[in-house]
Parts: structure tokens; C-alpha cells; sequence
């Protein structure tokens, strides 16, 4: 925990031009597959069992499409705009599954900024190692807020 420390902000919206990108690599270890399963308590035979995993017509356990979107909304939280970001709206396909340990790229697009409505719209694409589809959203995304002053309050004017 950073109590008492200060986080730097992501980008205000003045700041944000369409075009804009982003590009994250992300390589799904164990250890992540048994987190999302231990908190979320999923216990779908098709994330973690192989021997089920190899009746279906996917031969093997894949990601928990979830994982996927967390890692998205992570990139965006992180990066794009950043800290102080809130996801409005997405809209998410997954293409292709995403088997254990491979490694994921996903690329995030600016393709629209609208300052009266204090929002930008990210297009998102993933793709496995062999170069498939395995995601593909469009994000509506409120970037930061300005900080207020914390010395610079009001809360005791009327007194």
C-alpha cells in the first residue's frame, strides 16, 4: 500500500490525440492462471484440467478469457490514459483461445477523443504468437480528472 505517497496521474484529456498507441506483450505463466482461479473461484474443468481440456474440440486447457480483458484494462489503467482512468463501456470478441504459456500482443488505438464528453474510444487488438486474432474491443474510456488542492478547500467557509 502507498499511504502517504503520491501517484502521478495519467493523461488529461488535452493531452490525448487520436492515433495515438500503445503496444503491451504479455506471456501467461502458471502462477497467473492459478491467481485469477484462486480469487475468482472458477473452477471450469476447461481452464485447468487436461484431461478434460483434451476431449474438447480445444485439445488443451486455455486462458480464461477474463485474463485477457484484465490484462487490457490493466494496459489502459496503467498506461493509456493511465492512473485516475475509469472504463465507461467495452465491447469484446475473442477471435481464437489463448492456450497456456503462450505470449499475447495486444495493440490499443486512439481512434477517438470527444473533450465535451470527457471520454476517449480505444480500439483494441490481440493476437497470439502465430499472429491470430484472439481479442478485438472498442473501449470507452474517461481519462483523469484534475486534481484539486488538498490546502485549497472550502469544506469550512460557512463558519
Amino acid at each position: 500500500m502507498l499511504l502517504g505517497k503520491k501517484r502521478k496521474i495519467g493523461r488529461m484529456i488535452e493531452e490525448i490525440t487520436a492515433g495515438e498507441k500503445l503496444e503491451v506483450t504479455e506471456k501467461i505463466e502458471d502462477r497467473d492462471l492459478l491467481l485469477y482461479l484462486g480469487l475468482s473461484n472458477d473452477n471450469n474443468p476447461l481452464f485447468i484440467q487436461h484431461d478434460y481440456a483434451s476431449m474438447t474440440p480445444f485439445k488443451k486447457p486455455i486462458v480464461p478469457q477474463i485474463m485477457l480483458l484484465a490484462i487490457v484494462t490493466g494496459a489502459i489503467s496503467k498506461y493509456l490514459p493511465g492512473p485516475g482512468s475509469s472504463i465507461k463501456k467495452n465491447e469484446v470478441t475473442y477471435d481464437n483461445p489463448v492456450y497456456h504459456y503462450e505470449t499475447v500482443h495486444f495493440q490499443f488505438e486512439v481512434i477517438e477523443v470527444s473533450r465535451e464528453a470527457h471520454e476517449v474510444i480505444i480500439h483494441v487488438a490481440g493476437t497470439n504468437e502465430a499472429g491470430d486474432s484472439v481479442l478485438e474491443g472498442k473501449f470507452t474510456v474517461c481519462p483523469p480528472y484534475p486534481v484539486k488542492s488538498l490546502t485549497q478547500t472550502t469544506s469550512f467557509d460557512n463558519f
